[in-house]
């Protein structure tokens, strides 16, 4: 087992599946809801972007650098958005949860806390991660505050961090869970899950 690896993970709420061409056509659709590839503060592949997107999540995942689910609604069977772990610190036993997105019809249903929760216990329980990073950028108002209901913590801003694709200059939030905090942040995301089942 190692970071890059990316196994079936599921739970009533969501299956995390490895990343494959044959999500494409359900993931294009649902960034076109609404133009959700649109959006600024974020980076969503647009639909006919779909394909190369896959593409290059296989290619890093195979050099051994990020692992790659498509986040596939159990009640549809369809993909519904991607996640990936990056910046796979495997010495230290870090990870980072990022370059995640959701298509707008699974927003707000509780896809996104248990597809979190499984992830978070697969970087916890099963690689024995000491800290698990979330990076949102600083005006992504509704991922900043998704990240703190799970139970992170704000670590600190990354000021002029990455050169946006619009040109202008992302300032990068940074929060982590650490180990010692999993307990209480799982205890957390199960009782929230539990009380909108």
């Amino acid at each position: 087992m190692t970071f890059a690896d990316s196994p079936v993970l599921e739970n009533a709420r969501v299956r995390l599946e490895p990343l494959g061409q044959h999500h494409r056509d359900a993931l294009a659709e649902a960034v076109a809801v609404d133009d959700l590839w649109r959006t600024w503060v974020t980076t969503v592949p647009a639909p006919h972007d779909m394909q190369e997107e896959i593409d290059r999540r296989l290619a890093r995942q195979a050099a051994g650098e990020i692992a790659a689910w498509a986040i596939v609604d159990p009640a549809s069977g369809s993909a519904v958005g991607m996640t990936t772990y990056l910046n796979l610190d495997t010495p230290n036993r870090r990870l980072e949860i990022g370059s995640t997105w959701l298509g707008r019809d699974a927003q707000r249903t509780g896809i996104n806390p248990a597809a979190k929760l499984l992830l978070l216990a697969r970087a916890f329980d099963d690689l024995g991660c000491h800290a698990v990073e979330f990076r949102t950028h600083w005006h992504n108002h509704q991922s900043r505050a998704a990240i703190a209901r799970l139970g992170a913590k704000q670590d600190g801003v990354l000021r002029s961090h990455v050169v946006w694709k619009d040109g202008t200059l992302r300032d990068t939030v940074v929060f982590s869970i650490i180990a010692p905090e999993w307990p209480a942040a799982r205890a957390a995301l199960m009782a929230r899950l539990d009380a909108n089942a």
